[in-house]
């Protein structure tokens, strides 16, 4: 008869406990280990997290945009942590030294090769299940942007050359450069 394999469960002081340089995220337990950006992905952040933070500035926004690496303690465990690719936090509340206690408003995943899987299935349930109310996963590859809008139960998909509204701000819109 063969023993049953106990699955090792790991919980944020693991993730503390990495060597320097390593990255990786904690889901249920399970720890994912994070492949360094390539140029196009850091861009990417960096001109939508510009594009995000001058629309606040100019609006006199109560949110705040934190790009990664960014902590996000999703659930009121030590099983999730996240670091999304930009969390907008419009609850001043969550945010901490450490990071974000609790969903984000807004998380923006620019997908990889190597995060297919975990951006559009794992990250979509987490943070769904959590209470983000709007999730973009960014494809460059593709050339095209998901939006899941959890407060209106809808998903729509843009491509890059198309303006790209934000559902949690109205008449809105951002554009991929």
């Amino acid at each position: 008869m063969d023993a049953l394999r106990k699955e090792e469960i790991y919980t944020i002081d693991d993730i503390y406990a990495l060597p320097d340089g390593e990255r990786a995220e904690l889901i249920d337990g399970q720890i994912y280990y994070m492949a360094p950006p390539n140029t196009r992905h850091q861009a990417l952040v960096m001109d939508l997290s510009y594009q995000i933070k001058d629309y606040i500035r100019h609006n006199i926004g109560e949110c705040s945009v934190f790009p990664a690496p960014f902590a996000v303690f999703l659930n009121e465990n030590d099983k999730n942590y996240v670091e999304p690719d930009i969390s907008v936090i419009c609850d001043k509340d969550k945010i901490t030294d450490k990071g974000c206690n609790g969903a984000p408003d807004w998380v923006i995943e620019i997908v990889s090769q190597s995060s297919k899987q975990m951006d559009y299935y794992k990250k979509l349930f987490k943070y769904r299940t959590a209470g983000v109310r709007e999730y973009w996963v960014v494809d460059p590859e593709r050339e095209l942007v998901t939006i899941y809008n959890f407060d209106k139960d809808s998903m729509e998909e843009y491509s890059f050359d198309k303006d790209i509204p934000v559902g949690i701000y109205e008449g809105v819109s951002l554009k991929i450069e």
